[in-house]
């Protein structure tokens, strides 16, 4: 396949590059064309191969579980202040969400967890029944997961980490990939070419090839 032969050639040429003193994460941007996302944006969750971190993740729920860390819905009253709100946002990568108790979820917190895109969702997010298997099923899941927003033509998201092998993180990239392209309204015709790059790096660009 043309696109994982580039993409291994992407990832040697970034591999020569300095060496940093952190662990660099490995970026994947999609640049679109002819696609207007205001009328066609995508919302979705793609499930990778290979997990890139393990994500915090909170649970807003009835009553506390220990399964994971959570705001029960008597604790909610403590986040009427906009910059404990803010502080939580930052805290977790990912909120979860007990279905009793989402309409409180959306008034309470709505306004900061909607801008973020870190609301509980109905495709990845919502527990009707909450037990210790359900919500450890439900963070393997996320852990595996990456959320697609698109808020213009451009798509950049974090694919994996700088010491994962090359054939995981093209693994991820495809997956990735593939799954946009199903979800584009005109296909190919949306794709105007790939980028892959670590944190400190430039893009190495990958033109895409059609039969």
């Amino acid at each position: 396949m043309e696109l994982k032969d580039d993409l291994q050639k992407a990832l040697e040429e970034l591999r020569k590059l300095e060496k940093r003193k952190f662990e660099q994460t490995v970026d994947l941007i999609i640049n679109l064309q002819k696609f207007d996302p205001r009328k066609n944006s995508l919302n979705l969750f793609v499930s990778l191969p290979h997990k890139i971190k393990q994500k915090k993740v909170c649970a807003f729920l009835e009553s506390k579980n220990d399964a994971v860390e959570t705001i029960t819905k008597d604790e909610f009253k403590r986040y009427s202040d906009k910059g404990k709100l803010k502080k939580l946002v930052k805290k977790y990568d990912f909120f979860i969400a007990q279905a009793s108790v989402m309409a409180n979820v959306a008034t309470v917190f709505g306004k900061v967890l909607g801008p973020a895109g870190k609301m509980p969702s109905p495709q990845l997010g919502i527990l009707f029944d909450v037990n210790d298997k359900t919500i450890e099923d439900l963070k393997q899941k996320i852990n595996n997961s990456l959320k697609i927003r698109t808020k213009e033509s451009s798509i950049k998201v974090p694919i994996g980490k700088e010491n994962m092998i090359d054939k995981d993180i093209i693994e991820n990239v495809i997956s990735v990939y593939e799954t946009i392209f199903k979800n584009l309204p005109r296909g190919k015709e949306n794709v105007k070419n790939i980028e892959i790059k670590f944190t400190m790096t430039k893009p190495q660009k990958i033109k895409l090839r059609w039969e």
